[in-house]
């Protein structure tokens, strides 16, 4: 059951499960968030918390709530959203669950295409981010064309694209100062450590831009769930529009990227858990947004509660998404789709 709400140029449906769900979504990210912001090294209380969050405290208490915890959870909660995003879209547009930009190999491309640009020039993370991911989705989508674009072919030339650009990626590395290769290969990972206000202003600032033209996506989304015929039948331009998500997609991952390294399968598991959830067929694009920021801020808070060690939060995310990876790969398998 959905209300729908008119007006004289718009006409939308509101589902009450999808809204339940959004605020359950968002009170769990926001209890994980001050759960994250009082437990460390220097484990605050929630009073101390709150006077620190209001500017009321002074000295370590206020640096290390505002200065360390503060930026790693905003920014914690913008990559995992951007991930889940992208996820979503991807997922919805190619109609498989397999389909995310972490397995197809678009944020292996972004994330090779930064790791690049820093070597390279010191910086220009955000543009090496973007290059690689439009370079590896144009080489993706040129090696499984086949008298067509198949689907299961994309996903099988994804995954072989992926594992050759991290191959590549090592190559790099070996070719690096031990130093910086030992700092490149946490962040490589998937880290949050040492995030700061400007990676907060980068991730933000970059999904408020894009911000409109998802919800603007959200229409011929929900029709690109249907077959083709179907939705070329309603109008729709098949080519014009997947051109447009990918390019969508793809930034939202090479912003990602370039603040938190590629989080391994956020993307992959936020789309479908979302769905799941809200129910109802449709894209659950934002759904998926608040599952992927839930899901890294869980990775990043058990990563900071190992003792003794600081580990990076894609070794985790990379914990929760493999078996489904191979589970769901063995449905495809069983069905006849690869």
């Amino acid at each position: 059951m959905s209300i729908s709400l008119q007006t004289s140029r718009f006409s939308f449906e509101i589902s009450p499960r999808a809204v339940v769900a959004g605020a359950l979504l968002s009170l769990l990210g926001l209890s994980v968030a001050l759960l994250s912001l009082s437990i460390g090294s220097y484990p605050l209380s929630i009073p101390q918390l709150l006077l620190g969050l209001a500017g009321q405290l002074d000295g370590v208490e206020a640096m290390i709530v505002l200065e360390h915890r503060l930026p790693r959870i905003l920014v914690a909660i913008g990559a995992g959203a951007a991930f889940g995003m992208a996820g979503a879209m991807f997922q919805t547009m190619l109609r498989n669950p397999l389909a995310s930009p972490d397995v197809i190999g678009f944020t292996a491309g972004a994330n090779f295409g930064a790791l690049l640009a820093v070597l390279l020039t010191g910086g220009m993370v955000v543009a090496g981010a973007l290059a690689g991911g439009v370079a590896t989705a144009l080489t993706v989508a040129l090696l499984a064309w086949n008298n067509g674009l198949q689907i299961n072919r994309l996903i099988l030339v994804g995954i072989g694209v992926s594992l050759s650009l991290a191959a590549a990626a090592d190559l790099l590395l070996s070719w690096t100062d031990e130093r910086i290769a030992a700092d490149m290969a946490q962040w490589l990972t998937g880290s949050l450590n040492t995030r700061s206000y400007e990676d907060v202003a980068l991730i933000w600032g970059g999904i408020a831009l894009l911000l409109p033209l998802i919800v603007w996506l959200l229409f011929p989304l929900a029709r690109l769930a249907m077959s083709d015929e179907t939705v070329v039948g309603l109008g729709l331009s098949l080519v014009s529009l997947r051109l447009l998500i990918t390019g969508v997609a793809v930034a939202l991952v090479a912003l990602a990227v370039s603040v938190a390294g590629p989080l391994p399968f956020v993307s992959f598991v936020s789309g479908p858990i979302a769905r799941g959830i809200v129910r109802g067929g449709q894209p659950a694009v934002f759904a998926a947004a608040l599952v992927g920021a839930v899901v890294t801020l869980l990775a990043d808070l058990v990563a900071r509660s190992v003792p003794f060690v600081q580990l990076p939060a894609g070794v985790f995310t990379a914990l929760i998404g493999a078996p489904v990876l191979m589970w769901l790969l063995m449905r495809q398998f069983r069905r006849g789709n690869l």
